[in-house]
């Protein structure tokens, strides 16, 4: 059987406190996403490094009522809870930390206006963390998911994270549902995770992982 896992050499992977992946050095992470659970019956993700090490995975059992999705390590220790806002039919998600839903860490909104085509999603800090000193990060997503081809801009226009086809290996093409998540130094691995997660909620051609 093919490898999904990359072929290029990366940095090693430090896996995480809840706040994320802790990085070594200032290099760029690419990590192979695989759009599928590693167990039996279940919808997710499975995330490996360059060695093919389990890093992340998302394993949904069945469907799921609350509109919620967890990030987490290769041991299954929650790093991340993604949640569909009430009422907002898939457009608006909310990140927080570990397990805990009270306090989000980020929120990621779907892009409608006509203006901006290529623009897809915009990630923002809930005002109250900016208010009480929190980094107040604001990130915009532009391309196309369902191409596979997607990049994650910071404030200041720079590429802090990109998603991309995998390239065929041995003559082997890989499906849409393999593909490369590249991170680069000034942004959390994990939070990278979490936004392809979200742009798979809205835009992703499959079945949701959770039922609307």
């Amino acid at each position: 059987m093919t490898k999904v896992h990359p072929s290029t050499t990366v940095p090693d992977l430090e896996l995480p406190e809840p706040a994320g992946v802790q990085r070594k050095d200032s290099n760029t992470v690419v990590l192979t996403v695989w759009r599928k659970s590693l167990l039996f019956s279940c919808s997710g993700f499975t995330v490996f490094d360059a060695e093919g090490n389990l890093v992340f995975r998302v394993d949904n059992y069945g469907s799921g009522s609350t509109g919620e999705i967890v990030l987490m390590d290769a041991a299954g220790k929650p790093l991340l809870t993604i949640r569909r806002k009430k009422l907002s039919l898939g457009a608006n998600w909310v990140i927080y930390d570990g397990e805990d839903v009270v306090d989000p860490r980020f929120s990621v909104k779907k892009h409608s206006s006509l203006l901006h085509s290529k623009v897809l999603a915009h990630v923002t800090t809930p005002c109250r963390r900016r208010c009480r000193g929190g980094c107040g990060a604001g990130y915009e997503v532009e391309g196309s998911y369902s191409r596979r081809s997607c990049t994650v801009y910071d404030e200041m226009r720079r590429s802090v994270a990109e998603i991309r086809r995998k390239e065929a290996v041995g003559g082997v093409a890989f499906g849409g549902d393999v593909f490369r998540l590249v991170v680069h130094a000034d942004v959390d691995t994990c939070l990278a995770m979490a936004i392809l997660i979200v742009l798979d909620q809205m835009f992703g051609s499959r079945v949701s992982l959770i039922d609307g």
